[in-house]
């Protein structure tokens, strides 16, 4: 009955203040109590019984009596802060005006006219503590700030209590030093408090009311937010908060610190609650609010002059950090014989922006992940993250942040090198089985999300492929499976109708290019699977060589994609091999496309080229220089002329490449150069001038043996693959 009758009273309290007409004076204590005094009602109940509706319906017709419960509540708190929450009492109207607090803020939010009114001030709030200086007075923003931060560290409230004896005055409380409360071990701080399921409760409503007021920005049109800082957050990193630092290092410890497995017993988190995850949420998106804030401007300073995020440069720190991190990541990869035994974590998401804004405003740290063997632990949870969101419009926010961290890491040579750690933990993805490094498991999951993937991934195609670039020249050894990812996406790219039906298609090409020339320049001698798929689709090469240039040419192309659009074929692939305990990705919701290369032409991996391919050398080393005209039509270029020679020159490079490490097999090249740009390179008859005949390059071989004039011979047993295909030996020409 008390309950009940206590959230009448309470609801009778929110009807009187909305249907009051006149102003109800500051000082009637027993109006405006009606609010906190009441000790049963929780943060549920003071959303089901404050209604936005009502809320919207004060500031429009009584905006005096909204002004004074905001008033009236910062003051409960402001009081409760200065008396460090001695009585339940106390704690209790905190807690309740936290509450309410967080609930009405969003209201006066989205106000335009209510956007100033935390910015006023307040009569005897002053600065310096002069009651009387209204020209001192300080906002009533800056007076709900301090007081949530002097409360995150209120002992008994908050944060254990040092003393048996309970803190008496307010000079006792606005001299205590912050930094000897911090809530967890870890950063700064070694001593580690005893688990408090109160205090863990209190720090949560502290700061979600603390993320309510930093989230005003929210409400601003982008228009007025472009190029300005929240000045909630701004005042609250700033040196009049004493607890910054102490602060955003306990939130980076809770963060850190911890486990969502425990002792790992099953199931053990169905029989008890986790007060503790809500609480590490809640840490990590204030740090992300904070961090974002001090990365947009020149310098935000604590209370030791430095700002929150360059502060460390400890490696014990930052390997606390970076465990903790990578274990929170796992969490949701982590495999048990009894299923759904072990607790998954729900803000992987938080976790990967944290990861983020840590890197890019700490370059001590970035350094210190890239040549640590742990940041394996970080690629492989996003790229688990990836594919499992890459069909999910609405996760296409995770794509992103997880795309951006790995371009970012990809920039460093020691990530390179740490990608030929083979791969032997199995996580279960929907990607075929292959053996191999975590730069095959990297190949493939991008394979998989550019050709699966929701249409709006489009514009990560250029970042995915950067990546790849960016660690070719240290890829010592790609299984074959890898090998035909690639091939299969540089034959997709390359096809005609997708190359001129945008401007910037041509880059795709390019990159793909690059990487084929540094695995061939750098780690040739490793790579046998992919200079066996080169030769296989040297057709592809060719192709690129001799793209049309004429706009009927181009124009008859795209009118062919349109007219017949081919779904992608797997035939013959390993693609229908997937991992053991695998689950497919979200589907993306009905009406959207589903794939990104969905017409692209029907592709057989495992098959080889037929028997009319161009020859290797010729076919590599390109046509030189192929220009972009102008296509006629709605899918034409659009009036745009651009030059795609970097293609032809790469195509060219790739073969001048190829066959220059081919020699080292024992191939007779000598004196052979890729041919000099001409408009066709096979005479009528078929055969290729300049070439006499083909032989087979057999390391060790005193002389090669000859094999036919202008055309290469292929094998009986498998229609389409080179003869010499199951020795890994390519066929090159006899000069």
């Amino acid at each position: 009955m008390g309950s009940a009758d206590s959230k009448l009273n309470f609801r009778k309290a929110v009807i009187q203040l909305t249907t009051k007409t006149q102003p109800v004076e500051a000082t009637d204590d027993a109006f405006w109590d009606q609010f906190w005094a009441d000790t049963a009602t929780s943060v549920q109940d003071v959303f089901a019984l404050v209604p936005a509706a009502e809320i919207r319906a004060v500031r429009e017709e009584s905006p005096s009596n909204l002004a004074t419960l905001c008033y009236k509540a910062v003051e409960k708190l402001v009081q409760g802060a200065e008396s460090g929450c001695h009585s339940e009492k106390e704690k209790q109207i905190v807690l309740n005006c936290s509450r309410l607090l967080t609930r009405v803020l969003p209201c006066i939010f989205e106000d335009p006219d209510w956007r100033g009114f935390f910015w006023s001030t307040v009569p005897g709030a002053g600065r310096g503590g002069g009651e009387d200086d209204d020209e001192n007075a300080r906002p009533l923003a800056e007076s709900l700030l301090l007081a949530i931060a002097d409360l995150l560290f209120c002992p008994d409230f908050t944060v254990q209590s040092h003393r048996r004896s309970t803190v008496d005055s307010a000079e006792d409380i606005h001299s205590l030093d912050s930094c000897e409360y911090i809530w967890e071990a870890g950063v700064g701080f070694a001593h580690s408090p005893q688990p408090s399921y109160i205090h863990d409760m209190n720090r949560m409503e502290l700061l979600k009311l603390l993320l309510t007021c930093f989230s005003e920005a929210m409400y601003l049109p982008p228009a007025a937010d472009c190029g300005n800082t929240n000045p909630w957050v701004q005042f609250f990193c700033s040196t009049e908060n004493r607890h910054a630092l102490p602060l955003f290092t306990s939130l980076l410890n809770t963060v850190c610190a911890y486990d969502p497995v425990g002792y790992g017993i099953p199931y053990n988190h169905l029989l008890f609650s986790d007060y503790r995850e809500p609480l590490v949420e809640e840490a990590a998106q204030v740090l992300i609010v904070t961090l974002d804030h001090d990365s947009t401007t020149s310098a935000s300073p604590t209370v030791d002059g430095t700002t929150t995020g360059t502060a460390m440069d400890d490696a014990d720190d930052f390997q606390f950090i970076l465990k903790g991190i990578a274990r929170l990541l796992s969490n949701p990869l982590l495999q048990t014989y009894l299923p759904n035994s072990t607790k998954k974590i729900q803000f992987h998401q938080e976790l990967l922006v944290l990861f983020w804004k840590l890197c890019d405003f700490n370059k001590k740290f970035l350094f210190f992940v890239l040549k640590s063997s742990d940041v394996l632990d970080i690629l492989v949870p996003i790229l688990y993250f990836l594919n499992d969101a890459r069909a999910d419009q609405s996760r296409v926010g995770l794509m992103h942040i997880g795309v951006f961290i790995l371009l970012l890491l990809s920039g460093e040579r020691n990530f390179g090198v740490r990608l030929n750690k083979p791969y032997s933990v199995r996580v279960p993805m929907d990607i075929p089985v292959f053996t191999g490094t975590h730069a095959d498991l990297l190949i493939v999951v991008f394979h998989k999300i550019i050709t699966s993937g929701h249409q709006r991934l489009q514009p990560l195609f250029d970042c995915l492929l950067t990546i790849v670039v960016n660690v070719s020249p240290y890829l010592k050894s790609l299984s074959m499976v890898a090998a035909n990812k690639l091939l299969h996406l540089l034959e997709a790219f390359s096809t005609t109708w997708f190359l001129f039906s945008a401007a910037q298609n041509h880059h795709l090409v390019f990159f793909l290019l690059e990487v084929f020339n540094n695995i061939i320049q750098y780690q040739f001698d490793g790579n046998s699977n992919l200079v066996y798929a080169i030769i296989r689709k040297r057709s592809v090469f060719h192709q690129l060589a001799n793209l049309p240039t004429d706009p009927p040419a181009i124009h008859k192309a795209l009118q062919r994609r349109r007219r017949a659009p081919e779904p992608l074929s797997r035939t013959g692939s390993q693609e229908g091999a997937s991992m053991e305990g695998s689950r497919p990705a979200v589907p993306a919701e009905p009406g959207t496309l589903k794939t990104s290369l969905v017409a692209t032409p029907g592709l057989a991996l495992g098959r080889g080229v037929d028997g009319g391919s161009r020859v290797l050398a010729e076919v590599l080393g390109g046509s030189g220089r192929v220009a972009w005209s102008r296509a006629p039509g709605p899918r034409g270029v659009g009036g745009i002329r651009r030059s795609i020679s970097q293609v032809g020159g790469r195509c060219r490079l790739v073969g001048a490449r190829l066959v220059q490490r081919l020699s080292r097999w024992g191939a007779a090249v000598a004196g052979f150069s890729p041919p000099p740009p001409t408009p066709r390179h096979r005479q009528a008859n078929g055969e290729v001038p300049g070439v006499r005949g083909w032989h087979l390059a057999i390391p060790g071989a005193s002389a090669p043996a000859e094999l036919g004039r202008g055309q290469p011979s292929h094998g009986g047993g498998h229609p389409g693959l080179l003869e010499s295909a199951s020795l890994g030996i390519p066929f090159l020409p006899v000069l």
